[in-house]
C-alpha cells in the first residue's frame, strides 16, 4: 500500500555571508524545482553540491534522501536519513521516510520502528499510522493494521487512501459486509478512484454479482490498467491476500 516522499524545506546554515546566502538560495530553489517536476537525476546533483557545503544540514540531507529513493537507490536514501536522524533526532520527517526505505525492502519490522518514532514525535499524524499499517499488513498482521489505518482515517477524515487501505483491511479480517460498505462510499465520494473500483470488482465478483463486478472492473482499468498485472497488485500496491485471490479468480474466469 504505496506512500508519497515528501520534501520538506532546508534549514538556513549560521554564519553565512550575504553572497554566500544568496547564492545557497538560488542552490536551493534550483534542487527543490527540479524536485518537484521529477528531474530526480538534476535534483541529486544540486542537492549534493549544497551538502558540499553544510554537510551537517539534517533537512538537506532527508531531502537529497526523498529523490534517492524516488530513483529506487534504497540503501542511499537510507544513509542519508540516517545521518539526518543522527544530526537532529526528533525530526519525525527521516524516520517516516526511512520507513518507507524499508518497506521496499521488505523490512517491515525495521519500518514500523521508524513509524512508531515518528508517533512518539508527533501522535497525530495519519500518514504514520496508515503506513505503520502498511508494514504490519506485509507482517500479516491485519488485525494491527485494521486499527492503524482506522486510526489514520479519524485523524484524517479527508485521507482516502488510509480509508481504502482501512476497507482492505476490514475484508481481510473477515468484516465483509462492513468492508464492502466502506469501499461502495469510496466510490460513491471519488468515483474516478481506480483502487476502490478494482476492490469492489473483487467483492462482487465473489457474492456472485457478475454484472455489477463488470462495470466497476471497465471503470477501474479504464483509470489505471496496472490492476491487471496480479503481481502489481499483489506486491507493489499490496492488496490483502483475500482480495487478491478473488481478483485472480474475476481475471481468470470473467
Amino acid at each position: 500500500m504505496s506512500n508519497p516522499v515528501t520534501v520538506i524545506a532546508a534549514t538556513q546554515p549560521q554564519n553565512i555571508t550575504p553572497t554566500q546566502l544568496e547564492e545557497l538560495e538560488n542552490l536551493f530553489d534550483r534542487a527543490l524545482n527540479a524536485s518537484n517536476n521529477g528531474d530526480f537525476a538534476n535534483a541529486e546533483n544540486l542537492w549534493t553540491q549544497i551538502l558540499e557545503q553544510y554537510p551537517d544540514n539534517p533537512a538537506i540531507l532527508s531531502n537529497r534522501g526523498n529523490i534517492r529513493l524516488s530513483q529506487n537507490k534504497i540503501e542511499e536514501a537510507i544513509s542519508d536519513y540516517q545521518k539526518a536522524i543522527e544530526i537532529f533526532p526528533n525530526a519525525p520527517d527521516p524516520y517516516l521516510n526511512r520507513g518507507i526505505a524499508y518497506e521496499r525492502l521488505n523490512k517491515w519490522s525495521e519500518a514500523i520502528a521508524d513509524y512508531n518514532q515518528v508517533i512518539e514525535l508527533d501522535p497525530e499524524d495519519p500518514v504514520a499510522y496508515n503506513n505503520r499499517g502498511n508494514a504490519e499488513g506485509g507482517l500479516g498482521e491485519w488485525e494491527k493494521a485494521t486499527e492503524d489505518y482506522k486510526k489514520a482515517s479519524e485523524l484524517a477524515p479527508e485521507y482516502a487512501f488510509a480509508r481504502a487501505n482501512y476497507s482492505l483491511a476490514l475484508y481481510q479480517i473477515g468484516q465483509t459486509q462492513e468492508a464492502v460498505k466502506t469501499i461502495k462510499s469510496l466510490v460513491r465520494k471519488y468515483p474516478n478512484f481506480a483502487d476502490m473500483r478494482a476492490a469492489l470488482t473483487a467483492c462482487l465478483w465473489q457474492q456472485g454479482k457478475k454484472g455489477e463486478a463488470e462495470s466497476n472492473w471497465v471503470a477501474a482499468v479504464g483509470l489505471d490498467p496496472r490492476y491487471q498485472d496480479l503481481d502489481w497488485v499483489a506486491n507493489i500496491r499490496r492488496w490483502p491476500p483475500k482480495l487478491v485471490n478473488n481478483l485472480e479468480k474475476f481475471i481468470n474466469l470473467k
